[in-house]
């Protein structure tokens, strides 16, 4: 990624995320920040996702695929969001936020991946480094580059993909999807 964010962007951006899960729980209201704790990086327009592990089990994960708010403003957001209104679970407790991990990971934009048949589209992928956004008509879904540590095989995390997106597994290999692809710069609490 160019532009990568400095070890104290990165630490801001961790303790912004975990402050505000704290006050989020506990009904307070969100951090602020000042206009002097913000770098360039922190201010322009910044696509996020955060993700919360507990005893390293996914815990809530929570983005947006493209930039359209502040950087700083997207991972509050979204810490709060995988905190309380990830679907797939119930909101995180008091007496959870100890033990929780965050990760964060800053996007970059997507570009789409042109292929002519469905059988073309595994070569096309970079296992490990690219994120995949696969859409069909109306739905859309997406993994995070960290995704193809659980699933490194590229038929694997395609069929995945597809079950995520809510349609057959195989849907990849019948026909041609929309898809593109982002990078990361990931990181996370020590």
């Amino acid at each position: 990624m160019k532009n990568p964010l400095s070890d104290h962007e990165k630490d801001f951006l961790l303790s912004l995320a975990r402050q505000t899960i704290v006050n989020a729980v506990n009904h307070q209201p969100l951090p602020t920040w000042g206009d002097t704790d913000l770098t360039d990086s922190l201010r322009q327009n910044g696509a996020s996702f955060v993700t919360l592990t507990l005893n390293s089990q996914l815990r809530g994960c929570i983005g947006s695929l493209e930039a359209y708010q502040s950087l700083v403003e997207d991972v509050r957001d979204h810490a709060r969001q995988a905190a309380l209104e990830d679907y797939r679970f119930p909101p995180v407790t008091s007496a959870e936020i100890s033990k929780l991990h965050i990760e964060i990971s800053r996007l970059t934009p997507s570009s789409p991946l042109t292929y002519q048949k469905p059988e073309d589209l595994p070569g096309l992928l970079k296992p490990n480094v690219d994120g995949v956004i696969l859409k069909d008509g109306f739905r859309r879904a997406t993994f995070l580059p960290q995704v193809w540590e659980q699933l490194p095989e590229t038929e694997d995390f395609l069929s995945h993909l597809c079950t995520k997106m809510g349609a057959a597994s195989d849907l990849w290999k019948r026909k041609v999807l929309e898809v593109s692809i982002y990078h990361v710069e990931e990181f996370e609490e020590k």
